[in-house]
């Protein structure tokens, strides 16, 4: 990114990267706390976002700024986007778990089912990602469709870091909590990658 310095201050006992690193991972559990009614989690991640791109321009990434962030973000739009995610990430799962019940042309379903679901949380994520999130997700989102149309490999390095974030919490469940960090600062990049195309 370009406004990180790369030399240590006086009395500095880690890099200015180190510093980023234990950033990402705070605002990866202020994330995580943020998320947990479920429905904030496209605002939560879109803040962290923000949060995490504004290093770019020498702004701090603290909780503190984060929280300023989203205080202002649970309007309306916010809680529908993440009653939308939420049940769109219900209907997979209940189609995911019909197909696995044995019923004819099962497996072919649950194919299209996964790829369905995988392309409409790239999308999601996308959008999370995406400064215009912070104030409007339907410019979000068109943008997002836009990018991952035009950007196919930032979609699938957004869908890789989905999947890394998801298996990290899976295999050992402290982990989740700061999976979202990591995850953020995958979107931010990928937003920045593309723009700077």
């Amino acid at each position: 990114m370009n406004g990180i310095r790369t030399t240590r201050e006086p009395g500095e006992v880690f890099g200015p990267r180190m510093t980023l690193f234990a950033d990402v991972l705070g605002i990866g559990l202020v994330t995580a706390a943020a998320s947990l009614p479920l429905v904030t989690l496209p605002a939560a991640l879109s803040t962290a976002c923000a949060v995490l791109r504004g290093t770019r321009e020498d702004r701090p990434a603290t909780a503190g700024r984060y929280l300023a962030v989203l205080r202002g973000r649970l309007r309306a739009g916010d809680l529908a986007a993440g009653a939308l995610a939420l049940g769109g990430a219900l209907l997979v799962l209940a189609d995911l778990a019909l197909a696995g019940a044995g019923l004819p042309g099962a497996p072919g379903f649950a194919v299209l089912a996964a790829v369905i679901g995988a392309g409409a949380a790239v999308l999601g994520l996308r959008a999370c990602g995406r400064p215009e999130s912070l104030t409007d997700w339907r410019a979000a989102l068109r943008r997002a469709a836009a990018d991952a149309v035009r950007d196919r490999g930032g979609s699938a390095l957004v869908l890789l870091a989905a999947v890394t974030a998801v298996l990290c919490a899976w295999m050992m469940l402290p982990l989740a909590f700061l999976a979202p960090g990591p995850l953020a600062m995958a979107l931010s990049a990928v937003d920045v990658r593309h723009g700077n195309r």
